[in-house]
C-alpha cells in the first residue's frame, strides 16, 4: 500500500493535487497525510492543520503538534506560526507564552503575515514578552503592506488611543475603514463605533450587521453587549435581533 501510495505521490500533477485538496476531505486527508509521512514539509503543514480542525481526519491536537514541529523545524513559516498559536492557546500542550513568542518571531522573521501580526501583537501587548509597542508597530505596519486586514485594524488602535504615534482618530478611521472592505470583523466593528461617533449611525448599522457573519462567538457576545448598552435605540434593537440577524 505504501509503495502504490509513493508512486501516486509522484505521479500526480500540480492541478490533480490542488483538485484532491478541494475534494471530499476525507480523500485529501488520505493524501496529505501520505505525502507528510514521506516527508513532503507542506503537506506536513497542511497535515497539521487538518489533525487541528478535524477536517477529513478525527480531530487530535497533540498530534497537529507534532506535524507542526516537523515542519517547523523544516523552517516552513505557517507551521512557526501555528506551532506559536498551539503554545500560546495551549492546543495539544501546556500554554507557554514565551514559546509562543518565540515561534511567532520566527515565522515573522521569515516573512509571512500572520506570523508578523501574532508577533506584533504579543509585542504590543506584553504578553510572554516585554511589551514594546514601538517595535509591535513597526511590524504591524510590514504586514499590512502585504494586505493583511487584522494587521491594518490594529494600526488603527494605535492612531485611536495614541500608541507610539499621535492619536488622530480621522487616520484611526481610515485603517478601519480599510479593514472593514478587507472583511475583518473586528474592524468593521471598530468602524463602525468611530461612524456612529460621527452620527452616521445607519452606515454603522450596515457595518455592524456584516460582523456576525465571520467574528467568533465571543467576539459577537461582546458587541452585542456593546450594542445593548448603546443610548442609541437602532443599536439597542440589533443586539436583541442580532441572532436572527446572522440567520437570515
Amino acid at each position: 500500500m505504501e509503495q502504490v501510495m509513493l508512486k501516486a505521490l509522484a505521479s500526480v500533477s500540480h492541478d490533480e493535487f490542488a483538485a484532491i485538496l478541494s475534494g471530499p476531505p476525507a480523500k485529501a486527508a488520505v493524501w496529505v497525510a501520505a505525502a507528510a509521512h514521506n516527508g513532503i514539509v507542506e503537506a506536513q503543514a497542511v497535515y497539521g492543520q487538518y489533525l487541528l480542525d478535524g477536517h477529513g481526519v478525527a480531530r487530535n491536537a497533540e498530534e497537529a503538534l507534532t506535524w507542526f514541529r516537523h515542519a517547523a523545524r523544516q523552517d516552513h513559516p505557517m507551521a512557526m506560526n501555528m506551532l506559536g498559536r498551539s503554545y500560546e492557546h495551549g492546543w495539544g500542550t501546556t500554554a507557554c507564552a514565551p514559546v509562543a513568542v518565540y515561534w511567532y518571531r520566527l515565522a515573522a522573521q521569515a516573512g509571512l503575515d500572520w506570523g508578523m501580526y501574532n508577533y506584533a501583537s504579543v509585542l504590543a501587548l506584553g504578553n510572554g514578552v516585554a511589551c514594546d509597542r514601538a517595535q509591535a508597530l513597526q511590524w504591524f505596519r510590514r504586514a499590512a503592506e502585504m494586505g493583511h486586514t487584522k494587521s491594518i485594524n490594529f494600526i488603527g488602535s494605535f492612531y485611536e488611543d495614541g500608541w507610539e504615534v499621535d492619536a488622530d482618530a480621522s487616520i484611526a478611521l481610515d485603517y478601519y475603514r480599510r479593514a472593514a472592505v478587507g472583511g475583518d470583523f473586528r474592524g468593521q466593528f471598530n468602524y463602525a463605533r468611530l461612524l456612529a461617533e460621527h452620527g452616521e449611525i445607519d452606515a454603522a448599522l450596515t457595518w455592524l450587521r456584516r460582523v456576525p457573519v465571520t467574528a467568533t462567538p465571543a467576539f459577537v457576545e461582546k458587541m452585542q453587549a456593546w450594542l445593548a448598552a448603546s443610548p442609541v435605540a437602532a443599536f439597542r434593537a440589533l443586539a436583541n435581533g442580532i441572532d436572527e440577524e446572522v440567520c437570515a
